[in-house]
Parts: structure tokens; sequence; C-alpha cells
């Protein structure tokens, strides 16, 4: 017999710690009152008697409560009842001694690796974790309902966020950037106006990216269209003061020229200002910000001359990348871009090809930026385009007072997403067993989502001037709650999932590309947002489906279920569980069908959704990404390139990676042979896994241990 422990562990059955826990009571009682060594063994063996395979420790328990009462051992079942509660106060004392010991010290893996962008050796970093540790410990005690504790500790769903839900703040947002500059904001109690140029603008969203970031827990994006305007103003300025000073004496166009000139200098330092900025920012919780820049020339915008031209510079200087302390150019973490392709640079002869074209070259190089299809986006949201925020979560359309759409100002209130593969897996092809699990596990997310509701509610706006006082998400006035934002659709929550794959797999034996897997996956994921609309119809609030691009939750949900129900092929013997809808890597489908077939599943996850496909060293497939690209425009929303470049991480080359004369790895810049500091990528598929070295064979057969 297994035994499930409180924390989802698995343990043997151990006869033994029920005859301590009874005898620790026996020592509290005196007499007849006491178990005689019989009792025990009698109590013990009914247990045993009920041939079960996995028994939960709490309804061991309650067994051994029920067996004491019925041999008349009131005064006894009392104190075993006492004892078991004293333990269970145990067991809600402080949790977080090791966790904050292990940090301080550099044991903690686990913190370690859970978020890329930070440093967890720096006391900054360290600060926040050890914030964030607090937060979990008394969000796991104290505040959420043991159940929702134990759903996430279960993987039956997983709760995001925990290190900071013991403040009210959300997750993420569309920063209402325009309204920041136009009518000015202010930072730490300082008035900033509208600024008067270019340099300045840069300067100030850098500014007001660092607070928002540092007030909220999740990502931001800020559409780089409103900057605009702002070159045209310091062209203005630039024109006005060289005609003023050279009117007699310089011809128009050498003034023409010279303020064009002076354009570009500041366009370049501006963008500049802002790359750098936000990538030797620290903010309070010690990383940089999580930022992306939505690259979308609208037609009809009057500024849409400057706003190529800041496009341009932009996909030019990502391109370039940032010096590392070798000065080396690498590809730096943040911002994130985001491009959208419309009619008019969609590569089919329009106006803006040109920057497409930029685009993609920068993809083949620094990955980014990712591609939005305004065609189809406009299919999907009743017309509109907007970005994604920085979660790539999308927010739903929403109209103010005179019928206007609006998604900047708005956000995310939190996350919680859903283990479908586990419900399948229990379910064990069972229909019927199915979508019972299924609403019962959406209700607890319901339940758990409502508690990130519940925890903004009555919120004041004091408590981050910068987005509910100064602009970011509203002009609240001092004291005044927050709770007209979180009704009516006007921000979101998100039901995350995971696992569409390995649910179909476990409950129809195929993949959801065969067809009788994708009618039952289209099935469960119609069924998904229907239940997330008839929330939102019975609360008001503002719920959605969410493909969630959380990869270590992948990895968190399959080691649970592996450690629960043990090695199931194609579903827990990977390692991981497919993200969200996405097509399982192992599969063998080229780029446009996995594309066109994960097309159907965005239009469902209206929430949020982004498919991806590998190109192998895109640097010398640019024509194939241009390609692919056109592809993007006419068959999806939301799409990313993901291939890995070769990357020596001693000196930050970032290039090929050759097999020299002793059929050695080395990087060519600096020497370095040192596997454990180089990226390698097969060059015959673009395997994108952890890089896994046998050293002393032949090129062919590392290439062929890296993909394996």
């Amino acid at each position: 017999m297994k035994i499930i422990k409180r924390d989802g562990r698995v343990v043997d059955y151990d006869r033994q710690k029920i005859s301590i826990a009874i005898d620790k009571a026996n020592q509290e009682v005196k007499g007849r009152e006491k178990a005689t060594k019989e009792d025990i063994k009698e109590i013990i063996e009914y247990i045993e008697d009920l041939n079960k395979k996995r028994m939960l420790v709490e309804d061991i328990q309650d067994i051994i409560e029920e067996q004491l009462m019925e041999k008349g051992k009131y005064e006894l079942a009392k104190k075993y009842i006492v004892y078991r509660y004293t333990r269970a106060l145990v067991r809600k004392a402080n949790t977080t001694d090791e966790s904050i010991l292990g940090l301080i010290r550099n044991e903690n893996k686990e913190l370690a690796e859970e978020n890329s962008n930070k440093n967890t050796m720096l006391a900054s970093t360290q600060r926040d974790y050890i914030a964030g540790e607090v937060s979990r410990d008394l969000t796991n005690r104290l505040l959420l309902p043991e159940k929702i504790v134990q759903a996430h500790q279960d993987g039956i769903l997983h709760f995001h966020d925990a290190d900071y839900f013991v403040q009210p703040i959300f997750n993420c947002c569309l920063i209402n950037i325009s309204d920041m500059l136009d009518n000015g904001t202010v930072m730490n109690g300082k008035l900033i106006e509208c600024p008067k140029s270019f340099q300045v603008a840069c300067t100030v969203t850098t500014q007001i990216i660092a607070a928002v970031a540092s007030n909220q827990y999740g990502g931001q994006s800020v559409d780089l269209r409103h900057l605009g305007k702002y070159l045209r103003k310091s062209y203005e300025k630039f024109k006005k003061e060289l005609s003023e000073k050279y009117k007699d004496k310089l011809p128009e166009e050498i003034i023409e020229e010279i303020a064009n000139d002076r354009v570009k200098k500041e366009l370049k330092a501006g963008v500049q200002t802002i790359q750098y900025q936000i990538n030797t920012l620290m903010t309070t919780n010690g990383q940089s910000p999580f930022v992306t820049l939505f690259l979308n020339l609208q037609e009809g915008d009057p500024y849409i001359k400057e706003n190529a031209m800041i496009i341009e510079e932009v996909l030019r200087q990502r391109y370039e990348g940032i010096k590392n302390e070798a000065g080396v150019y690498v590809t730096p973490a943040f911002p994130k871009l985001v491009y959208v392709l419309d009619e008019h640079n969609c590569l089919k002869g329009g106006e803006y090809d040109y920057l497409t074209k930029l685009a993609v070259k920068c993809s083949s190089k620094r990955m980014y930026p990712d591609y939005i299809s305004a065609k189809k986006m406009r299919e999907n949201y009743e017309g509109n385009v907007f970005s994604p925020m920085g979660c790539r979560s999308f927010l739903s359309p929403w109209k103010d007072e005179e019928g206007n759409y609006k998604f900047e100002g708005r956000f995310n209130q939190g996350v919680v997403s859903i283990n479908l593969p586990q419900i399948a897996i229990i379910a064990d092809k069972d229909e019927e067993k199915f979508w019972k699990l299924l609403d019962e596990r959406l209700e607890l997310c319901k339940e758990a989502l409502m508690c990130r509701h519940y925890a903004l509610l009555g919120t004041t706006s004091d408590i981050s001037p910068i987005h509910w006082q100064y602009g970011a998400l509203a002009r609240l006035k001092k004291g005044e709650k927050i709770d007209k934002l979180l009704y009516g659709g006007y921000s979101t929550m998100s039901l995350g999932y995971i696992g569409i794959y390995e649910m179909t797999k476990a409950m129809k034996g195929v993949s959801h590309t065969e067809p009788e897997g994708h009618d039952f996956a289209l099935k469960v994921m119609k069924y998904l947002k229907e239940t997330v609309a008839k929330w939102k119809k019975e609360t008001n609030i503002g719920f959605a489906l969410y493909g969630t691009p959380a990869e270590s939750l992948c990895y968190k949900f399959a080691r649970v279920d592996k450690e629960k129900f043990g090695t199931i092929k194609d579903i827990t013997d990977k390692g991981y569980y497919t993200n969200s809808y996405h097509v399982d890597v192992r599969e063998k489908i080229d780029a446009f069908d996995k594309l066109s077939f994960e097309s159907e599943f965005q239009k469902l996850s209206t929430g949020g959704a982004i498919s991806y496909v590998e190109i192998p060293n895109m640097q010398k497939n640019v024509s194939a990404l241009e390609t692919a690209v056109k592809f993007i425009y006419d068959n999806i929303q939301y799409a990313e390139f993901n291939t890995k470049s070769d990357y020596c991480q001693e000196c930050g080359f970032d290039g090929e990676i050759i097999i020299n004369d002793d059929n050695e790895w080395q990087c060519p810049n600096c020497g370095n042979k040192d596997h454990s500091k180089m990226n390698v990528v097969r060059r015959t598929c673009g395997y994108l896994g952890e890089n896994f070295w046998n050293a002393g064979k032949t090129k062919e057969i590392k290439q062929r241990v890296l993909h394996m």
C-alpha cells in the first residue's frame, strides 16, 4: 500500500507509524482508557484488510479515531484528536527557514532556476526572493483555502505567483503610455511634464517602465507608435532653430537636410536609451523590467512616417545586440519585440516591406521579434489589433462610455492553470468520468481565481500611485478604491491550461493531430472557453482562456504525475507536458502544417496564445523565414521562430562552434573547449533541448547525442 502525504508525496505504508501515534496518545490517559497492544493490532489489521493500493494519510487518521471510539476509548480518541491537531499546527508553523537559508547559501537550486532573468547571487534579488518565500508561506498557511493549497501541491492546478500574493498587486498590463506622455505623470512625488523632444520621451518612457515593473509581478507592454509625435516634435524644433539661425544664409533644402540629420542622431540616441536603460535598470525585485515593445504601423496614423523610422531603428539596434562585460555583442533578453504584419508590410509588395525584411533578418540572429498577423487578429478580436501583455496574454475587447474600444491602461488580475493530462490519466479513457472530473476541477480553479480577485478588492490607489493615480492604468484620486476596474471585463483573470496533447493521448490513444484526437481536443477547448464565458456572466469579471507560456509548469505537472502514476508512454515518460495546445515536438509535422493546425486552437484561446516553429541555423535561412512570415500573415494570429544558435558563454561569441583537429568542440573566438560553457545546435535538425556531452566521440556521434 502507498500513502499519499499532505504535500502530495507518495511513500510506502509503515504500520509502525500508526502504533507510535496511538502510543503517544496512550501516554496522556490512564487505566482502562489506554489502548492495549491487542487494540492497536486490531486497528492496524482493520486498515490493512481494506486492501487499498493507495490511501490518504488523513483517511487513515480518521479510521483510527473511529476505531478508538468503537472500542469505547473515548478519552483516548480525544487525546489522539488533540495530538493530530497539534501535529497540524506544527506543520502550519513557519516553513521558510530552510528555503531562505538555502537561498543565502546559494543551495536552493529550484529558486535559482525559476527565473532566468534573476541572479540569485545578488543581494537585491535575494531580498526579493526572501520576501517571496515569506509570502508563499503565509499564502499556504493562512491566506488560501487548504483545498486550494493541496490542489496546488498535488498538481491538480497551479496557483501562479504565490510569492507575491500577500500583497494586493496584480499580474501584467498594457501601459497607457500615450496618456502618461501627453498629460504628464508623477514619479516619486515629482511631476514629469509632457516631453518636448523624442530623446526626453524615450527617457521618460524607460523611467515609467521601471516604476511600473517595481509595483507588479508580471510583464508590461508599451506601444511605440505613441512616440512618433515626439520624433516629429524634435524635427520641428530642429527645423525652427535652423531656420531662425540660417534663414538668409542657407538654402531651404540644406536646412532640411541638416534637420533630418539631427533627427536621425536623436532617433538613434533615443532608441539606444530605451534599449540600454531597460537592460541596465534594476527594479526593486532584482531584475530587468519584463517589458514588451509593440511595433505596429497603423494606416491613417498621422505619424506613420516617424513610427516607421522608430521601428527601423529598434530592429537595427536589436540586430546589432548589446555588448556584454567582455565587450562582445550578445542578444539581450529584454525588451521583447512584437512586430505586426499588415497589408502594407506582409512581403507582398507593400510600402513597408523593407521593415519586415529587416525584422526577419533580426529574427534570424536575435530570435526576436515575434509576429502578429493584423489580418487574423482582426478576425478574432472584433476588428482590433493590439499588443499582448508582457506575459503574452491578451485582453478581451472592451468599450468605454463613448463606445470606443480601449486596450491600453488595462490589466490582468492573476492566473490559475489546470493540469489536463492528470484528469485524463485518472479517467482512464472513461469519457463520463473525464467530464465529471473536469467540471470538479474547473470549479476549484474558479475558486482559486476568485481568491486572486478578493485579494485586490478594496485596494486603494495609494498602493501604487504610478499605476492607479498617475496614468499607467488609471487617474484615480488618492484613497480611491480600484474596485470598479476589477469588474465589467475592464481587467481579466486567466484560466491557463497545460497538456492538450497528453490529455488527448491518454483519453484517445492518439495525438490531437489525428482526426479522433483532434475532435476530442477541440471539444475540450470549446468547453473550457464556454466555462470561462459562463464565469464571466455569473460574476461580471473578465475571465479568459489563456494558453499559458509557462515552460516550468510543463515540467512541474509532468514530474508530479510521474511520481503519482508512474511512467506512462507518451505522457509522463518525456519529463514534460506540451504547452497548452501545441503539437508535441516529437511529432513529424512541417512548420506550415503546424501553424495551420494550431491556428484553429488560437481562435479558442482568446485570453492568450502563441505558436512557434523551429528553424535551424536561421542566419543561413533568411529566405525560409520570409516565406514563413508571409504564411503567418495569412494563417495564424501570433507566432514566433525558435532556434538556438551556437553560443560560447565564456566570451559571448554568437556564431558557429567548430570541431578542432583533436575532434573537440571549440569556440573559434576564445578557444574555449569547456562544454559546460557553450551551447551547440545539432546541425541537421536544430534540436533545442539541453546539451548533453559525450567526450571523445566523433562529430557525428556528438550531434546524435545532442539530439537524443
